[in-house]
């Protein structure tokens, strides 16, 4: 009879302060998964990122319309074009997912869902769409979602606009989507305090995809 597998060591969360270039953040990533072994804890990364759009690996460059004066860079995420600043929370998720039981679909799904319950907490009805990864409220995106696998484990994540200047998103077709509206929290009567915000959203995606801190 086979023995189960070892249980996976406590999950470590990062909040990273002040803003944290986009770059960096990549390399550190990839750095991080490269190096991993059967026994590397799981990560959570929550930070800010100053002003940039990025492009997914299959983004269309069409669907940036105007960059006025903001970075693009090119990303090895799933996903289209999507714009990151100040005011929004990014949660980069770095796991084994072999070691957890879970596909990439279901890892996913648990980005999405933590956001839902999340945005629930505050009265606020969001859902998914199976046709197009993030989270949205009454047809307007409130996150954006985009993952990689290298070596059977996750990188990138989510960007959840918390209380952020949505007006960059004007310049391009969010998420590939011509015309999509964006929102965010603070504009739909929810919290703006980042730091609650990231608290809140580490503890009920942890359980999601049921991991121990």
């Amino acid at each position: 009879m086979p023995y189960p597998p070892p249980a996976a060591p406590p999950a470590l969360i990062r909040r990273l302060p002040g803003l944290t270039g986009y770059d960096a953040s990549v390399t550190a990533m990839r750095e991080f998964t490269a190096a991993r072994g059967p026994d590397t804890p799981d990560e959570l990364w929550l930070l800010e990122h100053p002003p940039v759009f990025t492009f997914g690996l299959n983004t269309n460059p069409a669907h940036l319309l105007s960059a006025g004066g903001i970075p693009v860079v090119q990303a090895d995420r799933g996903g289209q074009v999507t714009y990151h600043g100040p005011g929004q929370l990014v949660a980069y998720l770095l796991l084994d997912l072999q070691r957890a039981g879970l596909g990439i679909r279901q890892a996913v799904s648990a980005l999405e869902d933590a956001v839902i319950g999340l945005a629930a907490g505050h009265g606020i009805s969001a859902y998914a769409r199976c046709e197009a990864p993030g989270v949205y409220v009454a047809g307007a995106k409130l996150a954006s979602i985009g993952l990689r696998v290298r070596r059977g484990c996750t990188y990138h994540g989510l960007a959840l606009n918390v209380d952020m200047d949505l007006a960059p998103f004007a310049g391009i077709n969010p998420c590939g989507y011509p015309g999509l509206q964006v929102t965010s929290l603070a504009l739909l009567g929810g919290p703006s305090d980042l730091d609650a915000v990231a608290a809140e959203l580490a503890a009920i995606l942890l359980q999601k995809l049921n991991l121990r801190r």
